[in-house]
């Protein structure tokens, strides 16, 4: 019934219906079928996608001044509405015209032209779903009443807590609310419902900003006790796999990983074709569809890294034991065997469920030593040796078949964070990445294009990971940038995978080398994973998705869900298909927002840190580079990854002007230039660490 009326209203353009006469139209007479017609219409109408007049009318949403969005609350009180359909242009709401909406809430607007008629305008009409059901703050006592301080920025309310709401908690304790009233005349009111901790309780900042995430640190209790019944590998799991116990099969993880999800092997076959192995744990072997498991790996989507804990998609004696590829222990995996010719071209590949047993648990660092040339380690691992140096020569004739093909190699700077026993941050260090974590990355690059284009072929239901071309404009402003710093790059609307590549490796060791990758890096879309197949233009990739992490990605689960159900046990039926068909856009849609929120939350946790680090060097000097310019200053960032605002306000020897196509500010006497990729020295002047924030003045 919804959809009848949906679809009815929708081709109706001019016309208006009341209840009354939609019942004629649909012959919703008798008193069950009038009550199924008002549930529907209710529905829809609750559901903003029809809209009901002040005379009981009843008129699609398209037809109508009224649309959707979610809600951009700006520091002045005003906000903006990000419209559904994403074509058309934002919607500015006045303060006044907000109602008790707050930021990022979805909201429906009524739009009306501005006086001018330059901007559309519009007034909330109601809240359709709210963004904030709960808040993380701080206790503070303003005369006899408690209130929060809020650990959103873009809440500019008092945050009163309500009579009897407090729940124990006492000033300066760091606390999770729920909102019980919203924004009625500036005032929000709430009740306690966790206390997190004081605020300067080791851990309390991290943990605020994983609550603040809406992330469960804790999983359900249906969830751990469906994990317990997976203790150990029932001999009966071995039958139909290839027995692999006996191969010369290791994982090369970080010094603290552990959870192991891919294990390696390599050997040269003959003189012309190296073999390369590349086995992952069989997550989903255990993890079955519509399962505990399941949900709740769906609903986080990814596990997330943070500087001092994991929050792990599948609980610990999956991801630590299990499914991890342990050495000297049986385990279950999907294998992915790869015969490579000498110029980089699979010869032929094979993917298929294995029994596998790793021969030894190798770290980066050892690996990088082995290959450095360290004799202690090498007689070690003497047996292995061969093995390491062939999967050197490997990984060099795979990446150089990438560059061929145009794949862009970004050299981009991870941080390492150094914490105290109390949590705080003491150091922060660039990571080095040496050529063992190449290697890794090189195989797993050539497993997930193997593995995804074993599936294209067949025209089967898949997620892949895709990567779409740069949006036109932000390479042209890359290209004018380039060529302000003196490097000519070929094409202008359309610049080729090759010629983007050529760039970086023309900017390598120059003082532009940053600024150039960092803007290209900026006029590149995001990565996400679709339904649909069309290529990741970042690699040059026709076919790619992610098979080789199950333990931590969603997405790479669900790959070996598809491989088992399509070729393990040959279940190509019409319905197999059909559900997969139906729930792969949802699946994509879902974990490519689950991935944004993981990043997000890592990276805000890694800029707290960072200022906690720096809040100790205020008034000191350091050297760095300016990384961006913006129309209110530039960012310098400095050797160890640290990040710094220069405010325009702090350029005081000239008024300076934004140049936009060039990205650059020129003080308009001296005619001085701030540019990316300059070296600078700056001063320490200020940190806001909650909200990560570095305050540099140029010296």
């Amino acid at each position: 019934m919804k959809e009848t009326i949906e679809t009815f209203l929708q081709k109706e353009p001019k016309k208006k219906y009341t209840a009354e006469a939609l019942s004629d139209i649909f012959s919703a007479k008798d008193s069950e079928s009038f009550k199924a017609l008002i549930k529907a219409l209710n529905t829809l109408t609750d559901e903003a996608k029809i809209i009901l007049d002040e005379k009981n009318r009843y008129q699609h949403i398209q037809h109508t001044p009224y649309f959707t969005g979610v809600l951009d609350v700006k520091d002045k009180g005003f906000a903006f509405l990000k419209l559904d359909d994403s074509d058309l242009d934002d919607v500015y709401i006045a303060p006044n015209k907000l109602r008790d909406a707050m930021h990022k809430d979805r909201v429906l607007v009524k739009v009306e032209s501005s006086k001018r008629g330059i901007r559309k305008e519009g007034d909330v009409i109601r809240v359709l779903d709210r963004y904030l059901t709960t808040l993380i703050g701080t206790v503070i006592k303003r005369g006899n009443r408690f209130e929060i301080i809020s650990d959103e920025k873009n809440i500019k309310q008092r945050i009163l807590v309500r009579k009897n709401g407090l729940n124990g908690a006492k000033e300066h304790d760091k606390v999770q609310v729920t909102i019980t009233r919203y924004a009625h005349r500036g005032i929000i009111e709430v009740e306690i419902i966790h206390i997190i901790g004081h605020m300067n309780q080791a851990g309390v900042d991290i943990l605020s900003k994983i609550l603040k995430h809406n992330v469960d640190p804790a999983f359900p209790k249906a969830v751990l006790d469906e994990a317990k019944q997976y203790q150990t590998i029932d001999p009966k799991d071995y039958q139909g796999r290839k027995d692999y116990r006996d191969r010369k099969i290791i994982t090369i993880d970080g010094e603290t990983a552990k959870d192991f999800d891919d294990a390696v092997e390599v050997y040269k076959i003959d003189e012309d074709t190296y073999y390369l192995g590349v086995h992952i744990a069989d997550v989903s072997h255990y993890v079955k569809e519509e399962s505990q498991l399941d949900k709740e790996a769906y609903k986080r989507g990814t596990s997330i890294y943070l500087v001092d804990r994991v929050i792990p998609m599948l609980p610990e004696n999956l991801s630590n034991n299990l499914c991890s590829l342990m050495p000297n222990v049986d385990r279950l995996a999907i294998s992915c065997e790869m015969h490579i010719s000498k110029n980089g071209t699979i010869k032929e590949h094979h993917v298929f469920p294995s029994v596998i047993r790793s021969h030894a648990r190798m770290t980066y660092t050892k690996v990088n030593q082995i290959l450095s040339g360290d004799k202690t380690l090498q007689a070690d691992y003497e047996t292995l040796m061969p093995m390491f140096f062939e999967m050197a020569e490997l990984a060099k004739i795979l990446r150089e078949k990438r560059t061929q093909k145009g794949s862009i190699h970004f050299e981009t700077e991870e941080p390492m964070i150094h914490l105290d026993k109390a949590g705080r941050a003491i150091d922060v260090s660039l990571r080095e990445r040496g050529e063992s974590e190449k290697i890794i990355e090189e195989f797993m690059l050539i497993a997930n294009q193997v593995v995804a284009e074993h599936v294209s072929w067949l025209s089967l239901p898949f997620i892949y990971r895709i990567h779409e071309q740069p949006k036109e404009e932000k390479l042209e402003k890359l290209l004018t940038m380039a060529q302000a710093l003196g490097f000519k790059v070929k094409g202008k609307h359309e610049i080729s995978h090759r010629e983007l590549q050529k760039l970086l490796q023309k900017v390598e060791d120059t003082a532009s080398e940053k600024g150039i990758n960092l803007m290209m890096l900026r006029s590149m879309q995001k990565a996400v994973y679709s339904e649909r197949n069309i290529g990741h233009f970042g690699l040059a990739f026709e076919h790619y998705t992610h098979f080789t992490s199950p333990i931590r990605r969603y997405p790479d689960l669900i790959v070996h869900r598809l491989l088992r159900e399509y070729f393990f046990n040959q279940n190509q039926t019409e319905k197999t298909l059909r559900h997969y068909e139906n729930i792969m856009p949802l699946i994509a849609r879902q974990t490519s927002e689950k991935e944004r929120s993981a990043i997000d939350l890592e990276r805000d946790v890694l800029d707290m840190k960072k200022a906690e680090y720096m809040s100790q060097f205020i008034g000191e000097k350091f050297e760095g580079t300016i990384s961006s310019v913006t129309a209110f200053g530039v960012y310098v960032s400095l050797s160890n990854t640290i990040e710094g605002l220069v405010h325009i306000s702090e350029l005081d020897d000239d008024y300076y002007n934004f140049n936009e196509d060039l990205l650059i500010l020129v003080g308009e006497r001296k005619k001085r230039v701030y540019r990316i990729g300059e070296t600078v020295t700056v001063e320490v002047t200020g940190t806001n660490i909650f909200d990560g924030e570095i305050d540099f003045k140029i010296r």
